[in-house]
């Protein structure tokens, strides 16, 4: 079996300073506005990404502005997450056919707290020199009232100039609310507040953001004939055009009570080599040094999938931590290795359900395996696994069926002894195919 070898996996601003210079080598630049590059190079700047905790959990589509962030801080500047928890009470129209369900303060309070721990596994808040820095825009939007928001803000910002942005546009056969239409005006105001409160400047988002990021910049030049800048990454898809950080049961999640972590090194696992390619330079914090020696590796073994291995292993750990990624090899190895039977007895219930998420599972009296029964009569009879023991006896015969990792044949009795913590027998049907009685 072939094994990764091993990487250096420090973070890149120990030899690479150019903000602007890295992002452009790794495809994360959509649009960028005048000025931005020199600005960077006058010292450390502030720059901030708008999250709104519209739900209990960010999805891997959600990543790219995160390590838009990320690297901005590796380069050596000063990263801020802004939490909407004002906004998220609105709802941003931006990429939206129609008008999204408001949420309560509860939902919204209690989304931010899962989202700002999320956050902080890509983040370093704890450094001496440029900490990362959250804030929510409820402390500042709770403290002004309409009238104040419609002078001080609304003054500044036409009509016409509403309307020409692309979220609005898009929704103006189907219907936009006033609530939606407004939501460009208070994201432009929580950039003119933390230009003036925390020295920010800049404002850094996914290309769908470039609307309402630009909508702040008029107004902090209208209103206080200052400067700001912006910089947004493209949204990815995958080869084959469709949306990335989708699986077939839709959102691969963050939070491992969604999406398991098994299931999440999977997707990475399984991505082309293209969007792999895409992908290690766009989501790993690895320097372009370690980098370009994987893709040379991948390259010369493609069947080894290296690239996807250590995209995968990168991901996984930062967001699930070591010990889950150790798991996610041992789960693994018990699907696709051989004489694994110790190995799939001595797991948790927990994980063996994580392990095989997803497959077909028959409910069986445990009172038939006090006494041993036959599997032709387990399989068809008890469980309807098969509809024939024709069908079941052809298998068996020519040696395509398990139990717990280890071939039957006709003449094989299962008993109680045979469960798995207690309550699960595993057969699998060829390589793949994997079918779960549960024994209650």
């Amino acid at each position: 079996m072939y094994v990764i070898p091993y990487y250096n996996l420090y973070f890149y601003k120990k030899k690479v300073m150019n903000f602007i210079d890295e992002l452009k080598w790794r495809g994360m630049i959509n649009d960028i506005t005048p000025g931005l590059e020199k600005k960077l190079e006058l010292g450390v700047n502030s720059a901030y990404v708008g999250f709104d905790p519209t739900a209990s959990s960010l999805h891997i589509g959600n990543l790219a502005p995160v390590m838009l962030l990320t690297h901005f801080q590796n380069c050596g500047h000063k990263p801020i997450l802004l939490l909407g928890g004002a906004t998220a009470m609105i709802g941003d129209p931006s990429g939206k056919s129609s008008e999204r369900n408001l949420l309560d303060p509860d939902q919204v309070k209690s989304n931010l707290i899962a989202i700002k721990k999320q956050l902080s596994m890509f983040l370093d808040f704890e450094s001496k020199d440029n900490a990362a820095e959250f804030v929510n825009n409820l402390d500042w939007m709770k403290k002004m009232n309409f009238n104040t928001f419609l002078r001080d803000i609304g003054k500044y910002i036409t009509v016409n100039y509403m309307l020409s942005k692309d979220s609005v546009k898009n929704r103006m056969e189907t219907g936009i609310s006033f609530t939606e239409f407004s939501y460009q005006l208070i994201q432009a105001y929580d950039f003119l507040y933390l230009l003036n409160n925390k020295n920010c400047s800049i404002q850094i988002g996914g290309s769908d953001q470039w609307g309402n990021i630009t909508s702040g910049i008029e107004l902090i030049r209208k209103k206080q004939n200052k400067e700001s800048f912006a910089l947004t990454c493209p949204l990815l898809t995958k080869s084959d055009g469709s949306k990335f950080g989708k699986s077939e049961d839709g959102n691969v999640w963050l939070d491992p009570d969604r999406t398991s972590p098994y299931k999440f090194f999977q997707y990475w696992l399984n991505i082309s080599d293209e969007d792999a390619e895409k992908c290690i330079k766009f989501f790993s914090i690895l320097n372009r040094e370690t980098i370009l020696g994987i893709e040379k590796d991948h390259k010369q073994n493609p069947h080894l999938r290296i690239l996807q291995n250590e995209l995968a292993k990168e991901m996984t750990i930062r967001v699930h931590g070591k010990d889950s990624y150790l798991k996610v090899l041992e789960g693994s190895k018990i699907l696709f290795g051989k004489n694994t039977k110790k190995e799939l007895e001595n797991i948790s219930e927990k994980d063996f359900l994580m392990f095989f998420e997803g497959v077909p599972t028959f409910n069986i009296s445990k009172d038939i395996l006090n006494n041993k029964i036959e599997v032709l009569s387990l399989l068809t009879e008890e469980s309807k696994v098969f509809n024939s023991k024709a069908e079941l006896r052809r298998l068996l015969s020519s040696n395509a069926i398990s139990l717990n990792k280890e071939k039957i044949n006709t003449e094989r009795f299962v008993t109680i002894n045979d469960l798995i913590n207690n309550k699960y027998l595993l057969f699998q049907k060829g390589k793949k195919n994997y079918i779960i009685l549960k024994a209650e």
